[in-house]
């Protein structure tokens, strides 16, 4: 057999590898081809399957233009499996058709399909193909040798029965049809695979072609003559750019010049000798393990960032190297952590490290460019985007012309209550949930190999330009290629545009080394700060429950702010842990609770599992796991891994060494827990270390320059929340807010003294063409004088100048919008748009005599909720009536436990659901002094009384308490409404 499909031919195929795999020994096959349509997504996966199943492995590429075949390539060995892959990637690269037929490719066999026999003589590594049905018209072929064919069927359906097989072409045909976008009542037969393209087991083979001894002869010599290679997990090799510099002992060299020109920047001319005994230490790992060539291209790249002065934040488990924190590649000292170097790298360890290095989003893409520039075999990684549950039950009933509001019905309903189509979609819908859909781009991974990458899968070109792999990062690991993650970031961007902004706005401060991070967290004010959570628009310390949790802690030093960046993860607090930390945390006392053994591993965090480290700890320690094994539980803590068996044997041996150690069943199965709930979810601790510096360094910026700073998140799009809450915190700390002017602003927000002007890009419907226009003209010939100066100096439509006049951008000018509008209509309404031509002497506009105009209070907030999005005034203002409520969020201790009524503006909602899976929700407003409301909707109340969407809301409910935080517990509350829009209450068109 050797055109077989699964699933990673994309919207065509039907059959994952494990399936796959399984019906291999089902049938007792030794031999087994996966030759997927245009795609070598699941190639590594079926080889590493294969082998672990000792079944032989073959692999090809099945050309097709959409679902006609145009050959089928098998590669005889890895070489053939490489120029495949080129051949292809040519291909999808230029979105080319692929032609009819191949000039010439070594260590491969070419099989075409009988409609597609070319004219010419064969190749010796050519053949025809022909199915099962096809056997009879074969037979008496003239045009084509006997001994030029070959018993070729195609493995697209797994038959189980009659009734199945029409299930599963039922299933391809919807594929094939979401794949093209039309009914299944309209795709022809060229657009599907044939009904009996089934898997045959080897007796129906036989008997399949016993009327073609010579085909099937030759299918028997094709699969003798082909087999791949490649090693997987601890038999793999580093796959990776073996050196730098040429040889290894010149990457050795580079190394330790970098480490020590480092040292005497990090630890001064006289370093401690821990810090000298730990480089030797780590630089012996590093060159053992082969990773030298990897720390110098992580050397290279942030060199390369910051001689274009980019800035960057090196994260991750390569925090824990003083290497790396040496070659300036992170920011984290690991001997001041205590972050031991094992959990990056250590000699058991059997997958490779990676970096990950966020870069500002602006400058990711440059970064990008120069890795693809420098080094010849670098490719992105891709992730296999899979069918989600509703959103396919969606794309299933468009292909039978289910209109929308239908699918929802269909969606909502129990399946008993639907008719025999709907339920067709709803059980065709399920099945194909979590089939691979397509290729999409990975995070940020990206891969540096030694051999052309093509030697390992076929890549594709997507629209930002740089080539993605087929395979996703689990299988780049098994194989032995290691990525490195470049990532981008905002919080990046605010900060580096936060720098800008304070050196204009503040000539005379000295300039802020941010990378003094000893000193910021020495300062008081943000100490303060971060004890009282006062971080809005920081990074990773904004979001309602990280500002929730640094209250209960009442944390103000960094390694208490490293610990919370971790346990603010959902598998911390899911397992109950993160209630048990802020107890220990802040009742000494309460650590006696903890397990001799737990606090003997853990004292740091008082016994409490907090980082991903505490799970190899804990096994090894705890469980008596050896540290390979306890690094595959680590490991086991992502989703996709956790199905492995390898994982699953580490989870056996943890139960039986708890067991031969004496521990209780009960206390076994609790510290599993606690490492289960992690889930993947679990920070490192030199992740959390990264994070927390990001932090110090936003909420330093925060502390002393809020308004500078929240300009720059504004800019940089926002954060956690929307755009306006950034400008109500600029507005808390002192600001003056206003509108975009066209003599004041400019694209991005701009800041003068303590005034700051919104940016154009806030405005909707406002075009970048125009804005860049007014800029560029400004600059050049000075301020406009007023609307009509600008209206002779530019060329701009009237509902352009319309959004102008209603956002406010001409509030300099002293007349209201409605004359102004007016005006607008006169000036351009029989205006054509011309180029504009220089005039030797300006002429006047004629002059209309305007009768006064009124402007009705709290017009301008409803343009600007229109157009921007929400008022610069309060929202409280526009209430249309006010309730009898006056308290706020200042006075909730005096109130505690008590019912209470409060008026809220929602800023935000997390929806999560209960361990009965009942909806619940938090939710986050602001009093009428602008201060946090933060609020419960347990599932009752959630059901009763929803979020009707943005607006002010009445809160009906108890004020609770916990470690000093207080929040309402919402038992009731409507949504309030808004007076009549004074604009259109007399119903009198203005222009």
């Amino acid at each position: 057999m050797l055109n077989v499909h699964s699933y990673f031919s994309f919207k065509y195929g039907l059959v994952s590898i494990d399936q796959l795999i399984e019906w291999a020994k089902r049938h007792k096959m030794r031999t087994l081809a996966l030759t997927d349509i245009n795609s070598t997504a699941g190639s590594l996966e079926f080889v590493r399957q294969a082998k672990k199943h000792h079944i032989r492995p073959i692999l090809g590429i099945d050309f097709r233009n959409g679902a006609k075949q145009q050959f089928l390539g098998i590669a005889k060995n890895n070489a053939g499996f490489q120029a495949l892959n080129t051949f292809l990637s040519y291909y999808l690269h230029q979105a080319k058709p692929i032609p009819s037929s191949i000039d010439s490719i070594n260590d491969c066999f070419i099989i075409y399909p009988l409609e597609n026999a070319p004219s010419r003589p064969l190749e010796e590594y050519e053949y025809i193909g022909i199915r099962p049905y096809e056997v009879n018209k074969a037979r008496f072929l003239k045009s084509i040798s006997q001994e030029k064919l070959i018993a070729c069927p195609t493995y697209t359906f797994v038959e189980q029965g009659p009734q199945e097989r029409n299930v599963e072409y039922n299933l391809h045909c919807i594929l094939r049809a979401i794949d093209l976008n039309t009914l299944v009542s309209k795709l022809e037969p060229t657009d599907t695979a044939h009904v009996d393209d089934l898997f045959l087991t080897k007796s129906q083979l036989c008997k399949a072609y016993e009327e073609l001894p010579y085909a099937f002869d030759n299918l028997k010599y094709v699969v003798k003559s082909s087999e791949i290679q490649f090693d997987f997990g601890t038999e793999s090799t580093t796959q990776n750019m073996k050196t730098w510099g040429g040889t290894e002992k010149n990457d050795y060299r580079k190394v330790r010049t970098l480490c020590l020109d480092g040292m005497l920047y990090r630890y001064g001319e006289k370093p401690a000798f821990t810090v000298k005994r730990r480089i030797i230490t780590e630089l012996k790992v590093i060159r053992k393990k082969n990773f030298l060539s990897y720390f110098l291209v992580s050397w290279d790249i942030v060199s390369y960032a910051r001689s274009m002065g980019y800035f960057y934040v090196g994260r991750g488990s390569g925090a824990n190297s003083v290497v790396a924190y040496l070659l300036r590649i992170t920011d984290v000292d690991p001997i001041e952590l205590d972050l031991y170097f094992e959990r990056f790298i250590n000699l058991f360890r059997q997958t490779p490290p990676d970096f990950d290095i966020d870069f500002s989003s602006k400058e990711r893409d440059n970064v990008t460019q120069y890795i693809f520039d420098r080094y010849d075999n670098a490719v992105l990684l891709a992730t296999h985007n899979t069918f989600q549950h509703k959103a396919v039950i969606r794309e299933v009933g468009k292909t039978f012309g289910i209109p929308p509001f239908e699918i929802d019905k269909i969606q909502m309903s129990e399946i008993k209550d639907l008719d025999q189509r709907a339920r067709l979609i709803r059980i065709c819908g399920e099945r194909l949930t979590g089939f691979p859909s397509h290729l999409s781009v990975h995070a940020g991974g990206v891969l540096i190999s030694e051999r052309p990458i093509h030697y390992f899968t076929a890549t594709s070109l997507p629209p930002k330009g740089f080539p993605i792999t087929h395979f996703d990062m689990l299988l780049a690991e098994d194989v032995g290629l290691f990525k490195f993650d470049i990532l981008g970031q905002r919080g990046l961007g605010k900060i580096k545009d936060g720098l800008e902004i304070i050196r204009e706005n503040r000539p005379n401060e000295p300039l802020i080394d941010i990378h003094d991070v000893k000193r910021f967290k020495n300062d008081e004010l943000v100490k303060e700060n971060l004890r009282e959570a006062k971080a809005i628009g920081c990074f990773y310390v904004e979001s309602p429950a990280m500002r929730m949790l640094l209250k209960k802690l009442k944390v103000d030093e960094y390694l208490g702010l490293v610990a919370a960046s971790s346990i603010i993860r959902p598998g911390v607090a899911k397992s109950g842990m993160m209630r048990e930390y802020i107890l220990r945390f802040r009742y000494p006392e309460k650590r006696k609770e903890a397990h001799h053994i737990m606090m003997d591993i853990m004292p740091e965090t008082f016994g409490v599992m907090v980082y991903q480290e505490d799970v190899i700890k804990v096994a090894h320690y705890f469980a008596g796991l050896t540290l390979g094994e306890a690094d595959v539980l680590r490991r086991g803590m992502s989703g996709k891994y956790r199905s492995r068996e390898e994982f699953q044997k580490v989870r056996n041996k943890y139960f039986s060494n708890c067991e031969e150690k004496g521990y209780s069943g009960q206390l076994s199965q609790e510290i599993w827990r606690q490492i289960e709930s992690f889930a993947g979810y679990a920070f490192a601790k030199g992740h959390s270390a990264s994070y927390a510096i990001e932090s110090y360094q936003s909420l330093y910026l925060k502390s002393h320059y809020p308004l500078e700073f929240m300009v720059a998140v504004i800019n940089n799009g926002g954060g956690f929340y929307a755009v306006e809450l950034y400008v109500h915190e600029a507005r808390m700390h002192g600001g003056e807010v206003f509108p975009p002017c066209v003599n004041k602003s400019e694209n991005l927000c701009v800041i003068h003294g303590k005034e700051i002007h919104l940016g154009f890009f806030l405005v909707k419907d406002l075009e970048n063409r125009v804005t860049k226009v007014i800029v560029q003209e400004r600059w050049r010939a000075g301020y406009y004088k007023s609307m009509e100066d600008l209206v002779k100096r530019i060329d701009i439509s009237l509902d352009q100048l319309s959004v102008l006049i209603r956002v406010g951008a001409f509030g300099f000018t002293g007349k209201n919008k409605k004359e102004l509008l007016w005006r607008a209509h006169f000036l351009l309404t029989k205006r054509k748009m011309t180029p504009r031509v220089p005039q030797l002497f300006a002429i006047e506009p004629k002059k209309y005599t305007l009768p006064e105009l009124n402007i009705q209070k709290f017009e301008d907030a409803f343009d600007e909720m229109e157009l921007i999005g929400f008022p610069l005034t309060s929202p409280f203002h526009t209430l249309r009536s006010y309730p009898n409520s006056e308290l706020c969020t200042r006075d909730f201790p005096k109130h505690l436990n008590k019912n209470v009524t409060i008026l809220g503006y929602l800023i935000t909602i997390k929806t999560t659901r209960t361990s009965k899976g009942d909806v619940m929700q938090f939710g986050t407003f602001l009093d009428m002094e602008g201060q946090f409301i933060d609020t419960v909707h347990f599932p009752p109340v959630a059901a009763k009384y929803p979020f009707r969407g943005k607006g002010i809301y009445t809160l009906h409910g108890k004020i609770v308490e916990e470690f000093e935080f207080y929040s309402l517990e919402v038992n009731r509350m409507q949504k309030e409404l808004y007076i009549e829009d004074p604009r259109y209450s007399d119903q009198v068109a203005l222009v």
